[in-house]
C-alpha cells in the first residue's frame, strides 16, 4: 500500500473562504527582473523556462504568494503540482513563511499522485470503484500480475511478470486504457499484452484496488467522460502551477490540459535541457510545444544562475549545445570563476573507487599543497544505487569512514509492507493480495499445497481468500500445525 498523503482537501476549504486584503509586497524586491516578470504575469498561460540554479522554486512560490497577497485567488483556488512530497513540503513551508497562517487553506499543493488520490476518492464510483480503494505498491502489483500470468499458462521465465508490469506502466503513462492501446502495440508481451492488461484492470476492480498509474489514468478518464465533473474543477482550480514540467508524461499532460482548458491560467516551470526521465515516460515534447498548446503564452527565461561557477556553466553549456529540439537559453552568473572542471576517465568502477579513495585521503590530510578538509565537507554523487557498491568495498578496505545517504524508503521496507498488509486485511477482509503476503508471515507451516487448497476453496465458493481459509480449516482440509496456526490467524483477523 502507498504512503500518499490522503487528507481530505475540502476539510480546510472553509479557512480559505476569507477574503485576503491586498498588502505591501516586499517579497518582489528580492527577485531579479525576469523572476519578477514571471511572478507578476498572473493572467493567461505562462512558461517559466528556468535553467539549473536560477531560483525557479523561489519564483514559483513567490508567484503563489502574489496570487494570495493581491486577493487574485483564495488558497483553495490554486492547484500547485510537484513531483515529490519533499518538493511539495518545501514549497508549502516557503509559502507559509511568507504568508503565515493563510497557507493552512492550501489543500491543493502536492504531487500529481497525492492530488489525484483526493479527487478519485470523491469520484471512485465513476470508474467502478469504492471510495476506500487500496493503492498497490510495486510489490503487490507484481504479485497480482504473476497470478494472472500463471493462470494464463504463460511461460514466466521467458515472459516474466515484471516485463508485463513495465508494458502496462508504459501504456498508462501514455494515457491508454486497454481499449485505447493502438494496434502498433499489439505485439507487446508475446502479443498477449493487451489481453493481459484488460484482465489486470478487471482484477483490480474486483479487488477494489488501483496502482499508481491508475490514479492519473482514472482521473483523465473521468474528466474525458463526465463534463460536469471537469467543469466543476475548472471553476475551483482558477490558477494552476506546475513544477518540473519537462518531466511530465502524456497522462499528466492530458490531465493538466483538461483542467486548464477553460481559463488557461496555467504557469509551467521547467527546463527542456534537464529532461532525463524519458525511461519512465517523461515527454520533453510537452514543454517544447507549450506555446502551440496555449497560443499567446508568455515565455520567460530565467538565466541568471546562483549555484554554480562560470567554469561549470561553460562546461555544461558546451555539452547541452549539441542537443536537438531545445528552446535555448544561456546561463550566466556573477559568481567568481572558481576551479576548472576536471574530467577523469577510468577503465571500470573498481579503478574509479581506488582513485577517488586516494583523492579523499589526500584532501583529508591536506597533502599535495591543499588545506586539510573534513570528510563532512565531501560528497560522492552517483546516478544509481548499485554504483555505490564499489565505493563501499574500497572504503572498507582502506578503513575510510563513510555514510550512505538514501537506501530503501520507510514504506518500501519489507517489514513495513508486511505490517501494512495486516492493517489492510483487518480493514478490508476481501483484500486477497494482503492475505497472500501475510498468511505465512511469520512462518505458520503453510506450504504451497496448503495455500493452493485455500485458493481452490475460495474460488469454488466465490469468496475471499480469508473466508476460503476459514472454510478450509473448518472442513479439516488443512491439518497439523499448519491447520492450527491458520485457524488462529483467521480468528485473530476476526478479533
Amino acid at each position: 500500500m502507498s504512503s500518499i498523503d490522503e487528507t481530505d482537501a475540502f476539510e480546510t476549504a472553509g479557512l480559505a473562504a476569507r477574503a485576503i486584503a491586498a498588502r505591501p509586497a516586499p517579497y518582489l524586491d528580492e527577485l531579479n527582473r525576469e523572476q519578477r516578470e514571471a511572478v507578476e504575469a498572473l493572467e493567461g498561460p505562462v512558461l517559466m523556462l528556468a535553467g539549473a540554479g536560477t531560483g525557479k522554486t523561489k519564483a514559483l512560490t513567490t508567484r503563489m504568494v502574489h496570487l494570495l497577497n493581491t486577493g487574485t485567488a483564495r488558497p483553495n483556488e490554486i492547484l500547485a503540482v510537484t513531483f515529490t512530497n519533499k518538493a511539495a513540503r518545501e514549497m508549502k513551508n516557503r509559502v507559509g513563511r511568507m504568508m503565515g497562517e493563510v497557507v493552512e487553506g492550501m489543500p491543493w499543493l502536492g504531487t500529481f499522485h497525492s492530488i489525484c488520490v483526493k479527487l478519485l476518492r470523491r469520484h471512485a464510483e465513476l470508474v467502478e470503484l469504492k471510495s476506500n480503494f487500496t493503492i498497490l505498491d510495486t510489490d503487490d502489483q507484481l504479485r497480482l500480475l504473476k497470478q494472472l500470468v500463471v493462470a494464463a499458462n504463460i511461460d514466466d521465465k521467458r515472459w516474466p511478470a515484471r516485463a508485463l508490469a513495465g508494458v502496462i506502466d508504459h501504456w498508462k503513462n501514455r494515457g491508454w486504457t486497454p481499449d485505447k492501446v493502438p494496434a502498433s502495440e499489439a505485439s507487446a508481451y508475446d502479443s498477449k499484452g493487451v489481453a493481459s492488461y484488460a484482465q489486470y484492470q478487471t482484477r483490480l476492480k474486483e479487488l477494489n484496488a488501483v496502482d499508481f498509474g491508475d490514479l492519473l489514468l482514472h482521473m483523465v478518464t473521468i474528466f474525458q467522460t463526465h463534463d460536469d465533473v471537469l467543469e466543476q474543477y475548472r471553476r475551483w482550480f482558477r490558477y494552476i502551477l506546475v513544477d518540473e514540467y519537462q518531466d511530465t508524461n502524456v497522462a499528466q499532460y492530458m490531465w493538466l490540459r483538461l483542467l486548464a482548458g477553460g481559463h488557461k491560467n496555467i504557469c509551467c516551470v521547467g527546463d527542456d535541457d534537464q529532461s532525463i526521465y524519458g525511461w519512465r515516460g517523461a515527454e520533453v515534447g510537452n514543454i517544447l510545444r507549450f506555446e502551440k498548446d496555449f497560443p499567446g503564452a508568455t515565455v520567460i527565461r530565467l538565466e541568471q544562475n546562483y549555484r554554480s561557477t562560470p567554469h561549470i556553466l561553460a562546461a555544461a553549456a558546451g555539452v547541452i549545445s549539441g542537443n536537438k529540439g531545445r528552446l535555448g537559453k544561456e546561463l550566466w552568473t556573477e559568481v567568481e570563476s572558481g576551479e576548472k572542471v576536471r574530467l577523469i576517465g577510468h577503465w571500470d568502477g573498481e579503478e574509479e573507487a581506488r582513485w577517488i579513495g586516494e583523492e579523499v585521503e589526500a584532501m583529508r590530510r591536506g597533502t599535495r599543497g591543499m588545506d586539510p578538509m573534513s570528510l563532512d565537507h565531501m560528497a560522492i554523487l552517483v546516478r544509481a544505487s548499485h554504483q555505490m557498491r564499489a565505493f563501499e568495498d574500497r572504503f572498507l578496505t582502506i578503513g575510510l569512514p563513510y555514510r550512505v545517504i538514501g537506501g530503501p524508503r520507510f514504506y518500501e521496507r519489507m517489514e513495513i509492507r508486511d505490517a501494512m498488509a495486516y492493517f489492510r486485511l483487518v480493514i478490508s477482509p476481501t483484500d486477497d493480495l494482503a492475505f497472500v503476503r501475510i498468511v505465512n508471515t511469520p512462518k505458520r507451516g503453510l506450504g504451497d499445497k496448503a495455500q493452493q487448497t485455500i485458493q481452490s476453496v475460495a474460488r469454488s465458493n466465490g469468496v475471499s481468500l480469508l473466508a476460503g481459509a476459514e472454510l478450509a480449516v473448518n472442513s479439516g482440509m488443512i491439518k497439523g500445525k499448519g491447520g492450527t496456526e491458520l485457524g488462529r490467524f483467521v480468528e485473530n483477523m476476526r478479533r
